[in-house]
């Protein structure tokens, strides 16, 4: 299954960090990701914000649907 579809014309986001994920202090940087799990109910969406400092998740939603407001929440969540 299927969940995206990449496109290759689409403009990329720039790697601000070099794909060095390190931090002197909290804060200094996040990284967030999202994903989704199968359940018996359906599946369920996650998005979780990492502060890289601490390795810890600073934020989190779920949602049973795919949809921007759920990524958006979890990031708003931590601010």
């Amino acid at each position: 299954m299927h969940t995206t579809v990449p496109d290759p014309n689409a403009a990329c986001p720039l790697d601000r960090v070099n794909r060095q994920f390190r931090a002197e202090w909290p804060n200094q940087l996040w990284v967030a990701d999202f994903t989704h799990v199968s359940t018996w109910q359906g599946w369920v969406y996650v998005g979780f914000v990492v502060d890289v400092f601490s390795r810890r998740i600073v934020g989190w939603r779920q949602s049973c649907s795919m949809h921007t407001e759920y990524a958006i929440d979890s990031l708003g969540q931590v601010l």
